[in-house]
């Protein structure tokens, strides 16, 4: 077995790691085998980065004989022994199961319980169409950030490459091995700013402005809209944009604009104990019954859910939960929702941070 360790001179860390961890404690780990299963394959290099005495370090464990991943596997747990946080790619659903059924198929007493991980691909991965990515592999996500790579193969070609060095121990065959396994790792470090997606969907972001914006269409037809500018919990590498609902948002490194319709009509407050209120059909209106009571009765029905409202002339932003109440519809049956815009709530930057993050909430369901 063989342990090859160098210094990493070209990372750019243009994320905040301590978002994940404390960056000494944090171990980024891939594997290499000769297959998916463990139980018909071999595991035959296990590669780490990791941040020590001011700069990112490689650390690479690679078995020169099959028999020797039992080797592998003990040198990468004692060296790991000193971290508390795994970060890989995928990580969750191949490398540390693969490991772990290694470690049980050779009674190896090692386990995974004392790390915490991170697995970059299962929190990147819901935003693929946000990104507008083909897929969330590591080099797509490096083609997406713009980083080069000096490896040209995958996982897969790499497989033969292997079963010959064993037998050949070509040099320049191992060289390839080490090779994608060290772009592997040192990419997980360099494509860490793919994070700042998942941070502006998942922290709140701060409202800096609003202004409302008013607008003719093609048809003439007049036209009001909410500006929000806002700043994102980290700086967006790449510049993106999403519509979603009549909803627009655009963003580039740690600024961006959120674009909402903003109603100017009448809409409907809904009273939720319906029983205890009537419904005036002249006034199209319903009233509770201790004020109704004083209503002549040929003028005044018994509510039901869908009378049993009061109606509003007023400025209306959309909602698709209830964030901000009271909220408003435009009848009963409707599943959407709208908050006033009162003069109030035009100055409450932190009911618009709220909002800001619930509308782009939405617009990660619809893209998902």
């Amino acid at each position: 077995m063989q342990i090859i360790e160098r210094v990493i001179d070209d990372i750019k860390l243009n994320y905040p790691l301590e978002k994940l961890s404390p960056c000494e404690q944090c171990l980024f780990i891939d594997i290499e085998t000769t297959g998916f299963t463990a139980r018909t394959s071999n595991l035959y290099l296990i590669g780490c980065v990791y941040f020590k005495d001011g700069v990112f370090r490689s650390v690479q464990f690679f078995a020169d004989e099959y028999s020797e991943e039992t080797e592998v596997i003990d040198r990468f747990f004692d060296f790991a022994s000193d971290y508390k946080y795994l970060i890989h790619f995928n990580g969750n659903n191949f490398d540390i199961p693969y490991i772990a059924a290694k470690c049980m198929e050779h009674g190896l007493d090692h386990s995974f319980d004392a790390f915490d991980g991170v697995d970059i691909f299962r929190r990147i991965s819901p935003y693929k169409n946000f990104l507008k990515v083909e897929n969330c592999k590591q080099k797509t996500i490096e083609k997406f950030l713009k980083i080069d790579r000096e490896d040209i193969y995958t996982g897969g070609d790499l497989i033969g490459i292997y079963h010959s060095y064993v037998s050949e121990k070509d040099p320049a065959k191992k060289d390839l091995l080490l090779l994608h396994n060290y772009e592997d790792i040192k990419g997980l470090v360099n494509i860490l700013p793919i994070l700042s997606y998942f941070d502006l969907f998942n922290e709140k972001v701060v409202v800096t402005k609003v202004s409302a914006n008013y607008f003719n269409d093609t048809s003439n037809q007049r036209h009001s809209e909410l500006l929000m500018t806002l700043n994102t919990p980290s700086d967006l590498p790449i510049p993106v944009s999403l519509s979603v609902d009549g909803c627009y948002f655009a963003g580039a490194s740690g600024q961006a604009m959120l674009r909402v319709p903003l109603y100017e009509e009448e809409l409907k407050y809904y009273y939720a104990n319906y029983k205890e209120y009537y419904y005036l059909p002249a006034e199209d209106t319903a009233l509770h019954k201790s004020v109704a009571s004083f209503v002549d009765r040929s003028h005044r029905v018994q509510a039901t859910a869908d009378t049993c409202y009061t109606r509003k002339r007023s400025q209306f932003l959309p909602e698709w939960d209830a964030v901000v109440n009271p909220f408003f519809k435009k009848e009963y049956s409707s599943k959407n929702l709208f908050f006033e815009l009162t003069n109030e709530r035009k100055t409450d930057r932190e009911l618009f941070s709220t909002y800001a993050s619930h509308v782009l909430d939405h617009m990660k369901k619809y893209n998902k």
